[in-house]
């Protein structure tokens, strides 16, 4: 008899434990959102407030069931990233729906990057980029503390340097 596996055994990396980005990455994707929806929320209170009219009262219930929708995906989102090192590769993971799993050769890497706005500076995290050959592969880590992030950086860049040189 043949063991059924699921789909998302697809997703796990054989023998690894993923690492998950800090939850600070939902703070500070949730004040992005909130940046954008509290001025909306304003634009729908408006036209109720100077008309008085109830129908206009649909649009501010709209955007708050909107925000709290948002709220709760950005904690889901943020769960779904992690990342494996492996001897040879590099795994990255994400997505709920629509999930996601990138494996990047280290031979491959060509530029590893550092990014981090201001917000995310201000909630003390950043993104780790990887830039290969191929100018499809996008592999992203957000949300990782700047000391997890340059470690990364400096791991990866060097095991990329000795897989390259070797070729």
């Amino acid at each position: 008899m043949v063991e059924q596996q699921s789909v998302d055994d697809a997703f796990a990396p054989p023998g690894e434990a993923w690492h998950p980005v800090s939850p600070r990455l939902a703070s500070a994707r949730r004040l992005t959102m909130l940046l954008v929806m509290v001025p909306l929320l304003l634009v729908a209170v408006v036209p109720l407030a100077m008309s008085g009219q109830a129908a206009l009262a649909v649009l501010p219930v709209v955007v708050l069931l909107l925000t709290v929708w948002m709220w709760w995906l950005i904690g889901r989102r943020v769960r779904s990233f992690g990342y494996a090192e492996r001897a040879d590769d590099l795994l990255v993971t994400s997505g709920i729906m629509f999930r996601r799993l990138v494996v990047v050769p280290y031979g491959r890497m060509q530029l590893v990057d550092i990014t981090a706005g201001p917000i995310d500076r201000a909630f003390g995290v950043a993104t780790v980029q990887l830039h290969t050959a191929a100018a499809t592969t996008n592999a992203t880590i957000p949300g990782l503390p700047p000391q997890e992030a340059s470690g990364l950086r400096d791991r990866l860049a060097a095991r990329g340097e000795q897989r390259s040189a070797g070729l």
